[in-house]
């Protein structure tokens, strides 16, 4: 029977790497959008309902485009829709959600030592609370705030940060991070969705039936849009982060997203002012920059505290069978010898001053709650150590593999979900 825990892990390889694919198509097709439509220009000869026009010369040749506020006298026989884009990186990540975060909700999801949840408990958290945020944003933008934009946009960032620390309180950090990063991006392709879609259709419906749209239309999703553009950035780096201990790995992680947020806007609005041709805000930058430093010392702020050794050391109920299970002596021992050094809560390989990606493998605890990682990266692969600096054997990685393989065998990883 070919591996389960490989190929768990290549089929989460391949949906990550669709999901890279259409993410790149989705914010680069907005990003041009928002752009091009700041760049507009007024020319005496546009028609009847343009509102501005850009030449563009890209791939040796050149394009004329115009924008209509509400749409053209007649209907084009040929009309592109943006939308596919959007879904397919909702429904991607949302699968990955599903295969790294829920089926390995014991390792990824759930940290113990803030709350003692059930799977079916975080998982419903999970959830929940993404269809939940975009309840209470599409609330607010209905309401009287959807003509105050400033304010709402404000107010959508105090919500943000409410999420943020929320996630950080019930999940690991670096699940809180890749949540609060879904939470925004559900609101995001929500939008798309259930707003700028529909109203375009209307609009369509309305030309082919011969009436004049309603600009209402145009306007209400081009609040949604413009959400979604400045939204972009932040999503990125909240994806990003679950490589990065650093981000992930403080108790200032709730911080360090929220100032993420801010970060993101300053720089999107520095691109939006110059693509319609209104300065260079360069203080944007600087702002930038300095809230940048700020995240840095906040994520090693906390770095200094001591550490509860004897609580670390605690191995939780669901780890026990592990812990006990046969063999698991011995390959806690090659891991603690060929490994620990670096995954450590403090590092003693030279230049390594945290553990990468903040998997630790200091105690019979961490090492059980790590065992497919281990198995994976040691046991089926040559990924760890990196460059085999250690000297790990192959005899040593025999004895990881087949503890994995028999301990799964019957009952034992089942407590561990997949990686």
């Amino acid at each position: 029977m070919y591996d389960i825990a490989i190929m768990t892990d290549w089929i989460a390889f391949a949906v990550r790497w669709l999901h890279v694919i259409t993410a790149m198509a989705w914010i680069g097709s907005s990003f041009y959008f928002i752009a091009l439509d700041l760049g507009l220009r007024k020319a005496p000869d546009l028609p009847i309902g343009a509102h501005g026009e850009e030449w563009q010369v890209h791939g040796g040749g050149f394009y004329h485009i115009r924008k209509y506020l509400v749409a053209p006298e007649a209907m084009p026989e040929h009309l592109t829709w943006f939308k596919w884009e959007s879904y397919t990186t909702w429904l991607s990540g949302a699968a990955l959600l599903a295969l790294v975060y829920w089926a390995g909700a014991e390792m990824y999801l759930i940290d113990f030592d803030k709350v003692d949840l059930s799977v079916g408990q975080a998982i419903a958290i999970s959830a929940g609370s993404l269809a939940v945020g975009w309840v209470v944003y599409d609330q607010l933008c209905k309401s009287a705030l959807g003509n105050r934009p400033t304010i709402l946009m404000l107010l959508l960032f105090v919500i943000l940060v409410v999420m943020a620390w929320g996630y950080d309180q019930v999940f690991t950090g670096r699940a809180a991070m890749l949540h609060l990063g879904a939470f925004t991006a559900t609101i995001m392709t929500a939008n798309v969705f259930l707003i700028i879609m529909p109203n375009q259709r209307i609009v369509v419906r309305d030309l082919q039936a011969g009436r004049a749209p309603d600009p209402k239309y145009g306007k209400i999703a081009k609040l949604r849009s413009t959400h979604n553009n400045y939204l972009t950035l932040p999503v990125v780096f909240l994806m990003l982060s679950n490589h990065y201990p650093l981000a992930f790995g403080t108790e200032n992680a709730w911080l360090i997203a929220s100032l993420v947020f801010l970060m993101g806007v300053l720089i999107r609005h520095y691109f939006n002012t110059r693509h319609a041709r209104a300065g260079n805000p360069h203080w944007t930058w600087g702002l930038t920059a300095v809230i940048f430093v700020a995240i840095m010392w906040l994520s090693s702020a906390p770095m200094n505290r001591d550490i509860d050794w004897k609580a670390e050391a605690a191995i939780p109920t669901h780890l026990v069978p592990v812990v006990h299970s046969p063999g698991f002596d011995e390959v806690a021992g090659i891991v603690m010898g060929r490994c620990s050094m670096c995954h450590n809560a403090e590092p003693v390989w030279p230049g390594v001053n945290w553990p990468p990606r903040g998997v630790r493998l200091d105690t019979e605890a961490e090492i059980a709650r790590y065992a497919t990682a281990i198995y994976l990266q040691a046991g089926a692969s040559h990924a760890m150590p990196p460059g085999n600096v250690t000297a790990m054997t192959e005899d040593e990685r025999g004895i990881i593999a087949y503890w994995y393989r028999n301990a799964r065998g019957g009952q034992l990883m089942a407590t561990l979900g997949a990686n």
